[in-house]
């Protein structure tokens, strides 16, 4: 029986909408000082989506080459197929495909352009360590992010952050070796002026975008509880998944850093990010909120 979608969260999608918006607010207002300073803006944008098309349609095969992940089988993992095929029938989803990852580091992740396209992947470390109660919660979370279309989400809104990135670097060899150019057209400070907005829209927009991710976090974890009916669940694997991250040597989280976003549960070395640029919320607020559920859902 598939679950009912019930129970919007106002106030997370009130943030996520503000959030958008400044973003939208920001980007046009690059896009204003950009045209008015004569920048081939048609060009840059022709790069940036050149590069974010590669990371869009080939995000599945490069999130499971970096964790050395591998599709299976319903033959070779029948339990771990049944339990996804379960859940995305709840879910109202196409089955994605499923794949395994050697590592100790216990976590998961889910990729790929759309539904269609989607694959959820586990490590060997948290199928070792979770209880199928709590397998089922990780997995629901995964597609929970491939039902809200998370990384398409995300893609779009990084595209004016990658232009700005772009233009950063274009602007900053310009200065270093053609700056000093036509003084008519402010030469090197003109240069140095919009490098300098570059790099102020760089900045906002990877803060929007940080936060806009922590957000689609809690929706996921929202969706968890929904497919599932346990958010209790879900906390409990949480919890069991940072205690285990806690022991992990810290030359191992190093190696899967650039999976952050993707994870569950991000895997940080040294001391903790500071929450304004973390891609998750903390885990204790996400607990704070899987709690409310449960009591709601109970209260039912």
């Amino acid at each position: 029986m598939r679950r009912q979608w019930y129970g919007r969260d106002i106030e997370l999608q009130a943030r996520m909408f503000l959030t958008m918006f400044l973003l939208a607010a920001v980007y046009l207002a690059f896009i204003v000082v950009l045209l008015a300073a004569g920048v081939d803006v048609l060009f840059v944008a022709i790069i940036a989506a050149i590069l974010l098309g590669i990371q869009f349609f080939f995000s599945d095969k490069i999130a499971l080459l970096s964790m050395g992940a591998k599709v299976v089988s319903p033959q070779e993992e029948p339990r771990l197929h049944g339990l996804v095929g379960r859940l995305a029938a709840l879910a109202n989803l196409p089955k994605p495909r499923v794949a395994i990852s050697d590592m100790d580091i216990p976590n998961a992740f889910a990729t790929g352009r759309d539904p269609q396209h989607a694959v959820v992947a586990v490590t060997r470390g948290l199928l070792q360590r979770v209880n199928e109660r709590e397998l089922e919660a990780v997995l629901g979370h995964e597609l929970s992010h491939i039902k809200n279309r998370d990384v398409m989400v995300i893609t779009i809104a990084s595209f004016f952050s990658m232009v700005a990135a772009f233009l950063m670097r274009m602007f900053m060899f310009s200065a270093m070796f053609g700056g000093r150019g036509d003084r008519r057209q402010g030469g090197a400070g003109a240069v140095l002026l919009m490098y300098l907005v570059s790099l102020l829209v760089w900045i906002i927009s990877f803060l929007l975008i940080r936060a806009l991710s922590r957000y689609r976090e809690y929706a996921a974890d929202r969706g968890s509880a929904i497919i599932t009916g346990s958010p209790s669940d879900l906390g409990s694997a949480l919890l069991k998944i940072s205690g285990v991250m806690a022991r992990i040597p810290q030359r191992d989280l190093r190696q899967v850093e650039s999976m952050n976003a993707f994870f569950i549960l991000p895997a940080i070395s040294g001391s903790a990010l500071a929450e304004l640029f973390s891609t998750h919320p903390p885990l204790e607020k996400r607990l704070e909120r899987l709690k409310r559920m449960q009591q709601e859902m109970e209260g039912r």
